[in-house]
């Protein structure tokens, strides 16, 4: 499975609600996906006795859904890809024993909400395990969108495959090649092989559509081939852990094999790629997530122009403005992005943009939020120059920074890395706070910067922030520290400015980033 995204720094709390930690998105193309539960109702619709091919902008039911998948289907097709996986000495995807029963852990991208879990188990498994390889046939859906034979389907149903056939609804065959791959969106860009004009293609809409339309999924699930399933919109905006970019949600069965496929409404416009479902078995349980058309949109004409997608990038990192923050940085409101690291080599190493700066508007337009932010950046193109409102000290502080290319996932995570190491249980008690913290540089792997927490009283705020020991304070109050008592400090001069939480940035699980911690009565 792979879901893309993006660079952004997501943290578990912030991709997925707390409740649905333990639940897995599934790729509806992926050969060996994951198939955690997330369980959930389906809306069903009322039928009206209207004409059977509606168009109007109600987009109301029509008596049968027959005239628009006539019109849609033949410009559907099912993808077959060869290609290979690693497979470990006993035989199984991914080695193991058990049996010969092994575990094939999936190849996600960096940014991916599952990424780190499943590296760890790859970074320790033998070489011989994971350097063994074995062939895999993979199928998915897509669909043409020229008379001159471009078809779009999900970057996870090509990807690393050494070949691609596809199969219309008229049992014609064809080869095809990859003309460019977006791993940020799970978008990729075909073309079949040979100069045959074709007159069934589909377009993409225009109007987003709107919660409640209708929506029919075509593709190829299980290998079935061309197969229609209908539903509705269930929801717009979906944020799945997959960067910056939102997913419209769809009831309208969508299963294994459904990746690529377009969902259309009902005058066969295509409003979405089929991309991802939640399945406790691989199945459809009703809740399924289409990249929305302007997106696809966009990514195709800079795949077919240049084969590839080019982003504008801040070289930053960013969190979310909690109530807690924006009340430590006198702002009124909880809105904007929080730079919380300056990449050494990023576009923003050598501008005024500094660390702890909240980023609230772009090219005058208003930021909600980190991926609000990281969205409009993306759109923006390298090397031009992007105007930012930032707050500082309280205060509105214009801009401008020229924009880099956002790097490639390889280069990006090592841009991104930093050192963290164990703890040990030593250290000064700040009963305040909740927290056993000692010098970084005499706690054993915590480096030599900042104030390492030892030990976390379970029942404190802190706790509650998600501050553990290990973690490391480097600033407080926007004042480097390097022993407990440049935290006190900082303490005091935050109940001086007569603030009710203190903001200290944090260096935990290798990501730094700013935690509020409410103050009390003010003390002597």
């Amino acid at each position: 499975m792979s879901i893309p995204q993006k660079n952004d720094q997501v943290r578990p709390d912030s991709r997925l609600a707390k409740t649905t930690r333990a639940r897995a998105l599934v790729a509806v193309g992926c050969a060996g996906a994951l198939s955690l539960a997330f369980l959930g109702t389906t809306g069903t619709g009322i039928l009206q006795t209207q004409p059977a091919f509606a168009q109007d902008a109600a987009n109301r039911a029509p008596v049968s859904f027959a005239d628009v998948a006539q019109k849609v289907r033949p410009a559907v097709v099912s993808i077959f890809t060869k290609g290979t996986v690693a497979e470990g000495p006993s035989g199984g995807p991914g080695g193991g024993g058990g049996g010969g029963r092994g575990f094939n852990f999936p190849d996600l991208p960096p940014e991916h909400p599952f990424h780190d879990f499943f590296d760890q188990f790859k970074r320790n498994m033998p070489n011989d395990q994971q350097q063994q390889r074995r062939p895999e046939r993979a199928q998915g859906s897509g669909f043409l969108i020229s008379a001159d034979g471009y078809v779009v389907t999900n970057h996870h149903v090509v990807d690393k495959a050494s070949e691609i056939s596809l199969t219309f609804e008229s049992d014609e065959k064809y080869t095809a090649t990859v003309v460019g791959t977006d791993q940020r969106t799970d978008i990729a860009l075909l073309k079949i092989q040979g100069d045959k004009k074709f007159t069934n293609y589909l377009e993409f809409a225009t109007v987003e559509p709107r919660v409640g339309d209708w929506v029919l999924a075509v593709g190829n699930p299980f290998g079935l081939g061309g197969t229609v399933t209908a539903g509705i919109v269930s929801a717009g905006g979906r944020s799945i852990g997959a960067g910056p970019y939102d997913f419209l949600q769809i009831d309208a069965a969508v299963n294994r094999g459904n990746s690529g496929g377009p969902s259309v409404d009902l005058s066969g416009k295509v409003i979405g790629v089929n991309t991802a479902i939640y399945s406790p078995s691989g199945g459809n349980v009703g809740i399924a997530f289409a990249i929305p058309a302007k997106l696809a949109q966009s990514v195709v004409d800079q795949l077919k122009s240049s084969g590839k997608v080019s982003r504008g990038w801040l070289g930053v990192t960013i969190q979310d403005v909690s109530d807690d923050i924006a009340e430590s940085l006198g702002m009124k409101e909880a809105k904007g992005a929080l730079i919380t690291k300056i990449m050494d080599d990023g576009p923003s190493a050598k501008t005024e943009l500094k660390v702890r700066d909240v980023v609230t508007r772009v090219n005058g337009e208003a930021v909600n939020n980190s991926r609000d932010l990281a969205r409009k950046v993306a759109e923006l193109q390298p090397n031009s120059q992007a105007n930012l409102i930032v707050v500082r000290d309280g205060k509105d502080t214009p801009l401008t920074i020229k924009l880099g290319t956002f790097p490639s996932s390889d280069k990006l995570a090592s841009l991104g890395e930093e050192r963290s190491g164990p703890n040990q249980d030593r250290g000064a008690p700040m009963k305040e706070l909740g927290l056993t913290i000692s010098p970084a540089a005499e706690v054993e792997g915590a480096g030599e910067d900042g104030v390492a927490v030892t030990e976390v009283d379970p029942t404190s705020e802190a706790a509650d922030k998600g501050l553990k020991a290990g973690d490391v304070i480097l600033e407080v109050g926007g004042k480097a520290v390097t022993k407990p008592a440049d935290v006190t400090e900082g303490i005091r001069d935050a109940r001086t400015k007569g603030r009710k939480a203190v903001l200290m940035q944090v260096r935990s699980d290798n990501q730094s980033r700013f935690i509020a911690l409410s103050l009390n009565a003010p003390k002597n």
